[in-house]
């Protein structure tokens, strides 16, 4: 099988490059974008059609929204326990995001890519900066939106947010797609489908990459 053959891309295409005498090192895919711009549910997609890939889950002191499964979405827990955690130097990368804290465990990370799978992580421009230091290999993806309106209009449709809360939103949105330049790729989620396959395209071409190879 060769990189483009099977559009899963998954665990077959390990085996396929281990017969012929290359090893490749599990990769770490990090995600980022502003609130409100799609990330998680283009993350859900992509992990739902591409072999292989796990999502790592975040920790956060945040309550959980509507539908949201703790150990599948995120770790919930109270702000003294997230607190704990830092002393115990439990995370990789930590950040406060809208008065929340969210953080990425070393547990979690070691979870994922100890197996034989890629790891998925949809975390902030902060977080990210903080993996690729402690992993130089991982690879960032930036999602944005086609324009600042949309942006808008997806924040108030998720959630009804109060005006005041939207234009903090939107300041905070223009200081992190700043850094997209930081980035190896920026997806344009317009329309989510072609974004699906773009973020799709993107792992694809990274495990067929030699920078990956033991």
């Amino acid at each position: 099988m060769h990189c483009g053959a099977d559009e899963r891309a998954g665990p077959e295409y390990r085996i396929d490059m281990e017969k012929i005498g290359f090893n490749r090192k599990n990769i770490i895919f990090v995600v980022s974008g502003p609130s409100g711009v799609g990330k998680t549910v283009i993350c859900k997609r992509v992990l739902s059609i591409v072999d292989g890939l796990e999502f790592s889950v975040s920790t956060t002191s945040r309550s959980p929204r509507e539908g949201e499964i703790e150990g599948i979405d995120y770790y919930f827990v109270s702000n003294k326990k997230f607190n704990e955690m830092i002393d115990d130097n439990m995370f990789i990368e930590y950040a406060v995001v809208h008065g929340k804290m969210y953080g990425t465990t070393r547990k979690e990370i070691e979870r994922v890519i100890g197996g034989k799978k890629d790891a998925l992580l949809d975390i902030d421009t902060q977080g990210a900066e903080q993996i690729k230091n402690v992993y130089p290999s991982a690879v960032l993806i930036f999602i944005v939106p086609p324009d600042f309106e949309t942006l808008k209009e997806r924040i108030l449709k998720r959630e009804g947010t109060i005006n005041a809360d939207i234009k903090r939103r939107l300041e905070k949105a223009r200081e992190e797609i700043a850094k997209a330049k930081n980035y190896e790729y920026i997806v344009v989620n317009k329309e989510l489908e072609d974004a699906v396959i773009s973020l799709k395209g993107i792992i694809r071409a990274e495990r067929c990459s030699t920078k990956h190879l033991l």
